[in-house]
């Protein structure tokens, strides 16, 4: 600590000592008489930084199913809302004209590669020019890729689902005449969701991949669902200097469901053993905090101590005290430093809540 801040604080407990000795001596018990007390002990125990958010909840993945060619549909193999595998046929379109195609395609390709045979054979007797067998060569090559082209559009007769989702609400019906493009319904995969949140330029230092995420629905009041950010956008936005971040909520009964709006806990940082006592135990002195600590022998002390996270009625300490000190929340107000005191029954209200991290508040 600098020279200066040094003197301000034992300038700041001699100014306290004074104080207090003139309201004892005002208002307080005679001297040499204890002060009754409360205390509570100064304790270790975890601390999470957080800051609250608003969020979007995204599919895993949505993909609008379509068919790549014109046909009639025969078949669906699934109905409004149902759950699919992946593999699972959806959709299966007449094949019947591009089964005949690919007959003709295959015949047209087994002619060309026996002509292409004897024309090599007779190029290599020296009985055909070099020219005609190219053309031959040419003309197999080109029935050779039609064969293959008829047999990919008799394949994209059939959809099958690309992953397990649920299907939408069903676009086509049996029977109906669909063009290249038609959309046939949604397939979403909803376990696990994505939410999508905004982080402010200022936290991006702490910012790392895997802190907990932490949301609470308006669908669902009281509850919170835990997941984990398992990507940072490596941009920010200009006009709202802040950076897209997604996270994953695990959804295996597909209760959450995309474009549900999320409010949100990110934690950035958490700290196991930190020293944390009741708020009311300090006393502000401008831009600083002291405590009054009971010593062994019974007397009252000031503590200057540097402040971290505030909670909810506890605050973290980052330096000044130690663990299983015992600091003075009640009755202080008559305490003088270097007083006798007594200690008093503790009320509930000054018992510090163990093992319940809080949200930033410094």
């Amino acid at each position: 600590m600098k020279r200066k801040s040094i003197g301000t604080l034992l300038g700041l407990v001699a100014s306290l000592a004074l104080t207090s000795c003139q309201k004892q001596n005002a208002a307080g018990p005679p001297a040499g008489m204890a002060v009754s007390v409360v205390v509570v002990p100064a304790q270790r125990q975890p601390v999470s930084e957080k800051i609250s958010l608003v969020g979007t909840l995204l599919a895993n993945e949505l993909v609008d199913v379509k068919s790549e060619i014109d046909g009639l549909v025969n078949k669906l193999g699934f109905e409004d809302g149902q759950p699919v595998k992946q593999g699972d046929l959806l959709v299966q379109l007449d094949d019947s004209k591009l089964a005949a195609a690919v007959a003709q395609a295959e015949a047209n390709f087994q002619l060309s590669q026996a002509n292409l045979k004897r024309q090599q054979e007779l190029t290599e007797r020296k009985v055909i020019s070099r020219q005609e067998f190219d053309q031959a060569a040419a003309g197999y090559k080109v029935n050779e890729a039609t064969l293959e082209l008829k047999k990919r559009e008799l394949k994209d007769t059939r959809i099958y689902a690309p992953y397990e989702g649920v299907m939408g609400a069903r676009l086509v019906s049996p029977g109906q005449v669909i063009s290249k493009n038609t959309a046939i319904g949604a397939l979403v995969d909803l376990d696990p969701v994505k939410v999508e949140f905004n982080v402010p330029e200022r936290f991006l230092g702490q910012l790392r991949t895997g802190q907990e995420v932490e949301i609470g629905l308006a669908a669902f009041p009281g509850e919170k669902f835990q997941g984990e950010d398992h990507i940072i956008a490596p941009q920010i936005h200009t006009n709202l200097r802040t950076a897209p971040v997604r996270g994953r909520i695990a959804n295996p009964t597909h209760r959450l469901k995309p474009g549900m709006f999320a409010s949100l806990n990110l934690t950035l940082n958490v700290r196991p053993d930190a020293i944390v006592i009741p708020e009311i135990a300090l006393v502000p002195q401008g831009d600083m905090s002291v405590v009054f600590v009971v010593d062994p022998e019974s007397k009252a002390q000031i503590r200057p101590v540097q402040t971290g996270l505030r909670m909810n009625g506890q605050v973290e300490i980052v330096s000044g005290l130690n663990e299983g000190d015992q600091v003075i929340v009640e009755g202080f107000q008559k305490t003088r430093p270097g007083g006798p005191v007594k200690l008093a029954a503790a009320a509930s209200t000054a018992t510090p809540q163990k093992n319940r991290p809080g949200q930033t508040g410094r």
